[in-house]
């Protein structure tokens, strides 16, 4: 299966199963807390390897790796991430606004009503990342629509903030404000996110050794400056 293929729905259960199974450790990701996790990193200031956010992914210490079967069966599991991952970064680069976050749902009253928690716990562990680069957005004019994830996701909050996470129905509320965020979310840090990778390029042609020397001496690069370079 390709890497930018979304999972399907029996994919999206193994990998659900795998990582709630004895395999992993305790403090291993659920899918949810993965979705928010991976929608940090994808969505933040600057782009992030998978050799640095995948060990967080089996517990908090980034120790934690799981009991794998064999090598196939790693293989397997790291494919599926990574295409989680991917369907994560298309979504943004090309219909932001129909992103939609892996909330749970539950009920209330007769009512279902969607629990962000586990959600916003994953995407702080993104944040948590490169904790300092997220300053510039909590301090900018679009400040505002972290707040919800803030409050949901944040290991600790203010006494006077409880009421707004505890009341069930406010939670609701706090959710969808968070879907309604994101794409403006992702397009504030879109000008702004730092490139992976910097090509350095050449000003001049490389030199071959068997070259006339740049120099104008009229000798051979290999006997001329190059050998200094030798």
């Amino acid at each position: 299966m390709h890497l930018d293929q979304p999972l399907t729905e029996k994919e999206f259960d193994e990998l659900d199963q795998f990582l709630l199974s004895d395999r992993c450790s305790d403090d291993a990701m659920t899918m949810d807390t993965l979705h928010g996790y991976l929608t940090a990193i994808a969505i933040g200031p600057e782009p992030i390897m998978p050799a640095e956010w995948l060990p967080r992914v089996w517990g908090e210490d980034g120790k934690s790796a799981p009991k794998w079967k064999n090598g196939r069966e790693e293989e397997r599991i790291l494919n599926l991430i990574t295409r989680f991952m991917n369907e994560v970064l298309v979504t943004f680069e090309v219909a932001p606004k129909e992103f939609e976050p892996l909330f749970c749902e539950h009920e209330h009253q007769g009512k279902t009503l969607i629990d962000a928690e586990a959600w916003c716990w994953g995407f702080w562990e993104g944040m948590e990342l490169r904790p300092g680069s997220w300053d510039e957005i909590w301090d900018s004019e679009v400040g505002e629509l972290m707040r919800p994830i803030y409050l949901l996701g944040a290991d600790e909050i203010d006494e006077e903030e409880l009421p707004e996470v505890e009341d069930p129905a406010k939670a609701h509320q706090l959710a969808l404000a968070i879907e309604a965020n994101l794409p403006a979310i992702h397009r504030w840090w879109l000008p702004r996110r730092k490139p992976g990778v910097e090509t350095v390029r050449r000003e001049e042609p490389k030199v071959g050794r068997n070259d006339d020397c740049p120099c104008g001496s009229g000798k051979k690069y290999k006997k001329c400056c190059g050998a200094e370079n030798a």
